[in-house]
């Protein structure tokens, strides 16, 4: 699928939270196949065969930073085109809401912590951050539906 550019479906969560004032953002291990060593404030993976898109949103979540029967919010669906490398994807974005203990997991994600709002906003327009593309598209979408 990554390696031909082919089109599939991801589930992506957004950790905000409980008051909704700090985003959870991590950074991705240097292993990683895509992107490795970048920055990136959604849990999430690729949806697999008959998969529902919400089951695979909480797989994910649980997966990557160990948090689990939260409820998640579905925010919006967003069609990706990426030249390099090759990604094609149908986004579901999800948030949830957390303020108990993170586990990362360790063959993904190297570190983490909690940015405002207004701190994830800046180091987004630095260009010199690293940033997952399809993560900052996607983390740009639900900017501008905030307002």
């Amino acid at each position: 699928m990554r390696a031909e550019g082919l089109w599939h479906a991801c589930a992506s969560v957004l950790v905000l939270s409980g008051d909704g004032q700090r985003v959870y953002v991590h950074r991705r291990t240097e292993s990683k196949d895509v992107y490795p060593g970048l920055h990136d404030c959604w849990a999430g993976g690729v949806v697999a065969a008959d998969e529902p898109v919400e089951v695979c949103a909480q797989r994910e979540l649980a997966e990557e930073l160990g948090i689990s029967g939260v409820p998640l919010t579905p925010l919006f669906t967003l069609p990706m085109e990426l030249a390099d490398p090759p990604v094609r994807e149908h986004l579901w974005a999800y948030e949830a809401r957390w303020d108990g203990p993170i586990t990362h997991q360790e063959s993904e994600v190297a570190d983490g912590w909690w940015l405002t709002l207004t701190e994830l906003r800046a180091r987004l327009a630095d260009p010199s951050w690293g940033f997952v593309p399809d993560g900052r598209l996607a983390v740009e979408e639900w900017f501008r539906r905030r307002g």
